[in-house]
């Protein structure tokens, strides 16, 4: 990326037009402590200083998760909620008829309950969801359908993981932030690149160039082919009469 500056006052600009096309009045979004998430309150906080709110959510997470997000919070004067949903996780989790034997089901419902909540104060407050989405994820389905994927905007989605990075160092997102290994933070010591077998960097070459080891290419492929649903809105069904 040649210029990270031009490319943050571009995507500000997207952001305004976006919220006011929808006749809305500014953006929420979930602050998890990452990277992705400190980019797009940055972003989000120079196109509306005084409408943006990150919402911290923790399901029995790190806790250096959320003070992670509440250094992110003060370096940008943001203002945040923090709304703890373990409780509703467990009863919810209780409610069920069976444990279930996927540990994927149960983990994918921590960023569907995000989504629901992040939905309740855009609607309550008349603000758009922002996603955190990058280009690198988006490629291989490393997200969770209706979960973090339910959003109304994605200003990263155009951005592989790198070039995530460049925007955080022109945002002075804090270092520690920056250098963090990703994780969505679905279970104890989880990270994306451990769960994936591979780096971001293999993946965003792959993504720029085409090139890459032949078995993380293979790998790659597989994981697009298989996400596709995730990209797509869902099918439809075409009547095949009209009487």
């Amino acid at each position: 990326m040649k210029d990270p500056n031009k490319e943050i006052e571009s995507i500000v600009q997207w952001l305004k037009e976006k919220v006011s096309s929808a006749g809305a009045k500014g953006l929420v979004f979930g602050l998890s402590g990452g990277i992705d998430s400190a980019v797009i309150a940055g972003i989000s906080k120079l196109a509306f200083p005084n409408e943006s709110l990150g919402v911290i959510m923790p399901i029995n997470s790190n806790v250096q998760d959320e003070s992670d997000a509440l250094l992110v919070a003060k370096t940008l004067d943001l203002d945040t909620i923090n709304i703890d949903l373990s409780g509703i996780y467990q009863s919810f989790l209780k409610s069920l008829p069976f444990e279930g034997e996927n540990p994927m089901a149960k983990a994918n419902l921590k960023p569907r309950l995000r989504m629901m909540t992040l939905y309740f104060f855009a609607q309550e407050m008349n603000y758009l969801v922002c996603g955190s989405s990058n280009k690198s994820e988006l490629e291989i389905g490393y997200f969770t359908k209706y979960g973090d994927s339910g959003v109304d905007l994605l200003p990263l989605a155009d951005f592989v993981k790198s070039e995530v990075r460049q925007l955080a160092e022109e945002l002075k997102v804090p270092r520690d932030i920056i250098i963090k290994p990703p994780t969505a933070g679905l279970w104890e010591g989880q990270t994306d690149e451990k769960e994936l077998g591979f780096s971001y960097d293999v993946l965003d070459k792959y993504i720029k160039t085409g090139e890459g080891p032949e078995d993380v290419v293979e790998r790659i492929k597989e994981l697009h082919e298989k996400s596709k649903h995730k990209r797509e809105f869902p099918p439809i069904y075409k009547k095949i009469s009209e009487n």
